[in-house]
């Protein structure tokens, strides 16, 4: 956009997103652009960011999907502040209101929230105004006002339901670059990622969904779904990963975006997260996922522990666990569980329980070995804070982490836990059986529990099954390397 002679520049920021191409720059992205704005969107997990870049913008925006990408903005929230006084910060995503005092306080004061699309194109348009108006008036540049800290359009608790455009890419570091996925053949595919619906309808008290959407779900047009995918695809994506908090939300959305996916590009697969909760009430659709080129279903199972699970209000029981195992299997449908294997309530013998579970299972091979060292994150506005064990628990919110800090009651417990982070760290890449057999030795020595021969283990046989290459998830402690500031 123009205003006079000045050009509105918009630098839209992302710091990490599994490993995908950045849904979050590319949709707000398109909602700029249509507002006349020069839009350059930089992710810092694949490209520097440039003082050029930075001194040219108007708008600067940045997109904290998860904890991990929260903490790691906080370098470069700094570094736009100083290179460019003047710009108009502002975040959005799921973790920007959760963090709406800690990001004013660092220098971000206008935080967006759920569906922020809309509410950043009012603010660019306040901004060209606000220019507009400047240049009307031949204001001279000792009056020209700093970033304006008063609460542009607010985040809303009531989710709007917005008509949503085709994300707009350009610019993006291409499709290549980003996490592959891995086959059972040893070949890799080309992954492109999309999101189809936003929010979820369930209140898992550890989930950060919740405390921003509160069970409102929201769908995106499946028009503007298929044509992301389709721009994807001509770049060159062989397999797309929705990014939906729970594909099945809305099972008749679901199917209708990718029954139209197969339709069209036959050849291309995709993945989804899915509650185990939906995979049983909803066993009907599984075999229709899977004849449409669903690889596998990801279901944050959490735990295994029944008394853990009503903690959690994660909806489901052990048993349900194990069926929807069972009937996963019997349809050809892979899933892989996710899991918080250290909280609270965890214990030396419990660990052993889910470890000797996964390998009973045959699993294994599902489950990325971060899974097994993932620690529960108590975040600003977590609902597990609402219960009085964790309250009387936490030892208060700590900035530096933006998380509220735990120990265990054990101390044996968080001293596996380090070792087992350990284990993992130094395996990355390695053979997730022989990391699973490591990591289970140890609980069992420390738990002074005798070590069970696993058939599925005992027998040598690899079940392989395809995964996406990212190891580096959202609960895990940020590494400041990965940032390419400079």
């Amino acid at each position: 956009m123009r205003i006079g002679e000045l050009q509105m520049r918009a630098l839209l920021i992302s710091t990490y997103e599994l490993g995908r191409q950045p849904f979050g720059l590319a949709s707000p992205a398109a909602w700029l652009r249509r507002e006349g704005w020069e839009v350059t969107c930089v992710d810092l997990a694949k490209e520097r960011l440039t003082d050029t870049v930075v001194r040219g913008a108007s708008l600067v925006g940045f997109h904290l999907p998860m904890h991990t990408a929260t903490r790691l903005a906080a370098s470069a929230i700094q570094r736009v502040r100083d290179v460019n006084p003047a710009a108009q910060l502002c975040a959005y995503g799921l973790y920007a209101p959760l963090n709406r005092e800690w990001l004013q306080s660092i220098g971000v004061p206008l935080v967006l929230g759920g569906e922020f699309e809309e509410s950043l194109a009012a603010v660019a348009r306040h901004i060209a105004d606000r220019s507009s108006n400047l240049l009307s008036s031949r204001a001279t540049e000792a009056s020209a006002p700093g970033p304006a800290t008063d609460p542009m359009p607010a985040a809303s608790l009531a989710i709007p339901r917005l008509k949503f455009l085709v994300p707009d890419r350009r610019g993006l570091p291409p499709l290549e670059r980003y996490a592959f996925l891995q086959m059972p053949d040893g070949t890799r595919r080309v992954v492109g990622s999309t999101e189809a619906s936003r929010g979820c309808k369930h209140l898992c008290r550890h989930c950060p969904v919740v405390p921003v959407y509160n069970g409102q779900f929201r769908i995106v047009q499946p028009d503007v779904v298929l044509a992301d995918i389709a721009a994807q695809v001509a770049a060159g994506a062989q397999h797309i990963t929705f990014g939906d908090p729970d594909f099945l939300n809305g099972p008749t959305h679901a199917l209708r975006v990718v029954e139209r996916l197969h339709d069209a590009w036959p050849t291309v697969t995709y993945d989804v997260t899915v509650k185990i909760q939906h995979l049983l009430q909803q066993a009907d659709v599984l075999p229709r996922l899977r004849e449409t080129g669903c690889l596998f279903v990801t279901s944050a199972v959490e735990s295994i522990d029944d008394a853990v699970l009503v903690h959690l209000d994660k909806g489901h029981t052990r048993a349900d666990f194990l069926e929807a195992v069972a009937t996963c299997r019997s349809i050809g449908l892979t899933l892989v569980p996710t899991f918080v294997a250290f909280h609270p309530w965890a214990t030396l013998s419990g660990y052993c329980d889910l470890l000797d579970t996964i390998a009973n299972l045959d699993l294994v091979d599902n489950v990325a070995p971060i899974q097994l060292a993932i620690r529960l994150l108590i975040p600003e506005g977590s609902k597990l804070l609402e219960l009085d064990e964790i309250g009387a628990l936490v030892a208060g919110f700590d900035r530096a982490t933006l998380t509220y800090q735990w120990s265990h009651s054990d101390p044996r417990v968080d001293e596996l836990h380090r070792d087992v982070s350990v284990l993992v760290g130094s395996h990355v890449a390695g053979n997730r059986r022989r990391v699973f057999e490591e990591i289970q030795a140890l609980a069992h020595e420390r738990a002074a529990i005798p070590l069970a021969a696993s058939p599925a283990l005992a027998r040598g046989e690899r079940s392989l099954v395809p995964f996406l290459s990212e190891p580096w998830y959202c609960c895990a402690e940020p590494n400041p390397e990965q940032l390419r500031l400079v």
